[in-house]
């Protein structure tokens, strides 16, 4: 299976910290962000990888070139900001398969890819989501799941429990002709999934794994005491 990893942000509130690339390749630990999600990936076998990439991509091309461990990396490159369903609609047009795992490129969601990948083709679903149970939450909306479906999402607001929207997707190639021919940039998760969850309806992957969202300074700070020791655990 390919892997497509949305890594065009420009990480504008981490600017105080990152200064000069793109948030995917903010510095934890000595390596960038987006080797976590490399090394993720390759222990779960993915050998294609396509970056969607946009702000500063060159400080990715050239740290990564086109292999990284047994993985092909091919690039997709925004010559404008696209947001994140518009990034995505180009990178599933440069793509080879008919299926494939999506990831944000600022988060790292530690769940059980194989289980993930199971539970997408048992269901026959055209999209999977991976959520996360949470508590006492105000800075991400939530997800409402019925009988295993997604059927709502609800804006931020403080919640004592809910789901959260992990970043972590499978979906079948098929899904790109639900995307509006004449929009070329949008978000994937406000203008596409929120408007077209009754078309799609797309199936919700519950997991309670390690979840971490580096886009805020205070997260950030955490990534670097954390991930080492969580990516060395990450299933094989």
């Amino acid at each position: 299976m390919e892997a497509i990893i949305l890594a065009g942000g420009a990480g504008t509130r981490l600017r105080s910290l990152v200064k000069d690339v793109p948030k995917p390749m903010a510095d934890i630990n000595g390596k960038p962000f987006i080797c976590y999600l490399l090394d993720y990936l390759a222990a779960y076998d993915v050998k294609k990888i396509l970056l969607s990439v946009g702000y500063k991509y060159e400080a990715i091309k050239d740290y990564f070139g086109v292999q990284y461990k047994n993985m092909n990396i091919k690039y997709v490159i925004e010559d404008k900001p696209l947001g994140t369903g518009g990034a995505l609609k180009k990178a599933l047009m440069a793509a080879e398969g008919e299926e494939f795992m999506v990831l944000n490129g600022d988060t790292f969601f530690n769940i059980d890819l194989r289980k993930m990948i199971d539970f997408h083709h048992a269901e026959d679903s055209i999209l999977t989501i991976a959520v996360k149970p949470m508590h006492d939450f105000d800075r991400y909306g939530a997800v409402n799941i019925k009988d295993s479906r997604v059927v709502g999402f609800e804006e931020k607001t403080f919640k004592r429990c809910g789901y959260i929207n992990g970043g972590v997707y499978a979906m079948k190639k098929t899904i790109s002709g639900f995307f509006d021919p004449d929009k070329d940039a949008f978000s994937f998760e406000v203008d596409f999934l929120h408007k077209k969850i009754n078309n799609i309806r797309p199936f919700a992957f519950i997991s309670d794994d390690y979840f971490i969202d580096i886009g805020m300074p205070d997260d950030y700070k955490k990534a670097q005491e954390e991930l080492g020791p969580i990516s060395k655990g990450v299933r094989r």
